[in-house]
Order: C-alpha cells, then structure tokens, then sequence
C-alpha cells in the first residue's frame, strides 16, 4: 500500500504541475487536450473490445464517445478564452480533482461498507470524503477570488463530486466487464488516461449546469 501511495503522490505531483501548464501557456493546453484526447479514445476503444460487444453497439458506443470528448476538448478549449469561464472551468477542474483524492483518503481511513458492486474498492466513507473535499476546495477557491460565501457554492460542489463519483463508477462497471483492473499504465499508481479523468469527463458539465441552474 505505501508503494502504491507513493506512487500516487508522484503521479498527482506532476498532473498538478501539468495543470499549472496548462493555465499558464495556451500552446500547452491545446497539446494536452489533443493527446488526452486521442488517448483517452484509444483506451476506450481497446475497453470495448476486451468487453465483446455486438459489433453495431460497439461502433455506436466508440462513435458517441469520440463526439463526446471533441466536444468536451473543444469546450474546454474554448471557454479557456473567457476570463470569468476560465475562472469556474479550473475552479471545477481542481474541485473534481479533489472529490478524487477525497474518496482515495477517506475510503483508505474508514474503510467500512461498500458503495457498490460495481466497484469493490468504493466505500460509502470515501464518497462522502469525496463530497466533503470537494465542496472544501470549491468554496475556498472561490471565497478567495471573490470573497463571497453562498449555499449555491455548496450545492454545486455537491453536483460536481457525485457527476464524478458517477462517471468512476461507470468506467469501474466497463472495466470489471473487460476483466482489466486500468485503462492503461501511463500513470503510476493511477493506470491510464480513464482511470484520471473519467469523473471529469463527467464532472465539468454538471459543474456548469449546475451553475446555469443556481446562478442565472
């Protein structure tokens, strides 16, 4: 257990550092999103396969990803240009990232039920670690930007942690029909692009729906 954390604490050490990048270059950001992209469409595609599904699903299913992540690239990419979308995109961003490393923390401590059999690994405790850090890292980010406090902060938070948790859950129900335990091994200690950015392939659109919602 303590290699694999120390391979997490390296592996997020350099994502965070790649996240810094990515704010502070736009040549950058557009490099990553394309090969995050192309990768993450890669391991999909070789998921699906280990999974043996109808060769029709299996088109339709590959199809409707690689439109979601174009767009999902293509809207990270374009609200990258908006200083006050920019704000909430990376706010969002280091919120998802933060309902991750909640569940990791708070499952390893407290351990105790299950969340689901889609997922072994998944507590109750670490999905409440997840709700709890993310809504801890949204409001300080955004009472330090804006020196405000409110409920609907909290509630998107909220949002955020459980679209993440979601999208795991979904991608740990594809691999455990793959028989595979990662996408990939890009990560150490993490394993592929998927197992990184699963929740916020999920987690930035309900953040900004939500936000649609409780401030318009």
């Amino acid at each position: 257990m303590l290699s694999d954390f120390k391979k997490r604490v390296f592996t997020a050490t350099v994502l965070f550092f790649l996240v810094f990048l990515i704010i502070k270059y736009d040549f950058f950001l557009i490099y990553s999103l394309i090969v995050l992209g192309v990768l993450s469409i890669l391991e999909f595609i070789k998921l699906l396969k280990k999974i043996k599904l109808v060769k029709y699903f299996y088109y339709i299913f590959n199809l409707f990803f690689i439109i979601y992540i174009f767009s999902f690239c293509f809207t990270f990419y374009y609200f990258s240009f908006f200083p006050h979308l920019k704000i909430f995109l990376y706010s969002f961003l280091f919120t998802c990232i933060s309902s991750d490393i909640g569940g990791f923390i708070f499952g390893k401590i407290f351990k105790g039920p299950k969340l689901s059999k889609l997922s072994p690994n998944k507590t109750i405790a670490g999905a409440v670690g997840s709700i709890i850090l993310s809504c801890i890292t949204l409001k300080i980010i955004l009472f330090y930007l804006t020196k405000k406090l409110s409920i609907e902060i909290l509630l998107i938070a909220i949002i955020i942690s459980i679209a993440c948790q979601i999208g795991d859950l979904f991608f740990s129900f594809l691999k455990r029909r793959a028989k595979i335990k990662d996408t990939g091994n890009i990560f150490p200690g993490h394993g592929g692009v998927l197992d990184r950015l699963d929740g916020i392939f999920l987690g930035l659109p309900f953040g900004f729906l939500s936000l649609i919602i409780f401030l318009k």
